[in-house]
């Protein structure tokens, strides 16, 4: 049998206390490692940009970047890091929740709620069967036949955008998937993009998504307001908000 890869973590706390309570848990708990520790916002994103982790435990307030800082951070180069902060501001859940934030453990929480945390960690990252939301059928688009010309580095290169199967910002970048493993790096914003994409076919589920409605395969929660799209064609998944959700729904009801 194949041993499954352990999934990696960074924690960025300046409490040396909750980073040992955070380390010893997640050391114990099988299918984890803790990649590497940071003591302030700063150190958080260098590590980050390093280890390039999985998962990141992030306190709300730390010297440098904050909690919440690092988080818009993380996101603009990878959207699908799991990202849990572990504070003692509860003040600061809703702007955690605006960053798309995995889970929110207000200190001192008990150890049992971070190891309900970690099981459904593991079982987003493992793609754990889950009973998936019925994702809506959308219509037939009605500019199925159009192209879209995309300049990157290497060049020009002409796509049918019903070819397009996920647009996501990466690395600071805007990134293109299509069909048999096409992958286009644009300098333009996801914004820019999706101004010249067919509101038919396209649809931004999420500040750091678009995706394309016919390719929908199916939909599974993720942390608290926010869901997981898993397209057909490829292993690149989105994040799409409860918000967002709801308009597809309305849309395709």
């Amino acid at each position: 049998m194949t041993e499954k890869a352990l999934i990696s973590v960074l924690i960025a706390d300046d409490d040396p206390g909750m980073r040992l309570i955070l380390r010893r848990k997640i050391q114990d708990t099988d299918g984890f490692f803790v990649a590497g520790e940071a003591v302030t916002g700063d150190e958080c994103m260098a590590l980050y940009e390093k280890l390039r982790p999985q998962v990141v435990f992030l306190d709300v307030d730390m010297p440098g970047k904050t909690g919440i800082e690092c988080a818009r951070l993380i996101q603009d180069q990878n959207p699908a890091c799991v990202l849990i902060f572990a504070t003692g501001h509860e003040e600061y859940m809703g702007e955690a929740f605006e960053v798309y934030a995995f889970d929110y453990l207000v200190k001192p929480f008990r150890l049992d709620r971070l190891e309900q945390t970690l099981e459904r960690i593991e079982s987003r990252l493992r793609r754990s069967p889950e009973q998936p939301l019925t994702a809506p059928r959308p219509a037939e688009p009605r500019n199925a036949a159009g192209r879209l010309m995309l300049k990157h580095r290497d060049g020009v290169t002409f796509v049918d955008m019903q070819d397009i199967l996920l647009v996501q910002r990466e690395d600071r970048a805007t990134v293109i998937y299509t069909e048999n493993n096409g992958r286009y790096v644009l300098s333009e914003t996801l914004g820019e993009t999706e101004e010249r994409l067919d509101p038919d076919i396209f649809f931004r589920c999420h500040k750091s998504y678009i995706i394309n409605l016919r390719r929908i395969r199916d939909i599974t929660p993720y942390g608290r307001w926010t869901y997981v799209v898993r397209l057909e064609g490829t292993d690149h998944d989105a994040l799409i908000t409860h918000e967002k959700y709801e308009e597809l729904e309305k849309r395709f009801g």
